[in-house]
């Protein structure tokens, strides 16, 4: 494809400014991973049903899945590869919180549900169990990893909130 018919958002991926060249109809969602290789946000449904893509794009958890990439265009996208240790660094307590409370299964939809929890106890440092499940509304976990999820959301919350 010529570059006329090409788009080159450049987005800030983790914290680190990126320069894309992709097809004008490619998803944010593709562009994470196959693009920049950034496989951990999952496509699920690719019709923003499901939540798997879910990523922060602004500081807002958004369906990857449903946003062009090149409408990110220096935008800031916050995948949940941010949340891993950097260099031998613990990973963020979230992770912690997930692993500890036996919140994953099988895992395909953690990323997503991990992305949902994080945004809510950004914004609201000592969530309600209520607005955590709210939060959780827009991702499916076939296994049904709820209670775990809540539960983990309220520890990353606690440890959090205690730093």
């Amino acid at each position: 494809m010529s570059d006329a018919r090409r788009a080159t958002p450049v987005l800030n991926v983790n914290g680190s400014p990126t320069h894309l060249s992709v097809p004008p109809d490619t998803t944010l969602l593709d562009a994470l991973r196959d693009h920049l290789g950034l496989v951990g946000t999952k496509l699920g449904c690719g019709r923003g049903e499901c939540g798997a893509c879910t990523v922060h794009l602004d500081g807002k958890p958004v369906y990857s899945c449903l946003v062009l990439a090149a409408e990110c265009d220096g935008a800031a996208v916050r995948t949940i590869e941010s949340l891993a240790g950097r260099e031998g660094g613990a990973p963020h307590p979230l992770l912690s919180a997930l692993v500890a409370e036996d919140a994953l299964q099988c895992g395909f939809c953690t990323p997503g549900q991990a992305m949902s929890i994080l945004a809510l106890i950004e914004a609201r440092p000592n969530p309600s169990d209520e607005e955590i499940l709210e939060s959780l509304s827009g991702n499916l976990c076939r296994c049904g990893a709820y209670a775990g999820l809540l539960r983990a959301a309220r520890r990353a919350a606690d440890e959090l909130r205690s730093r």
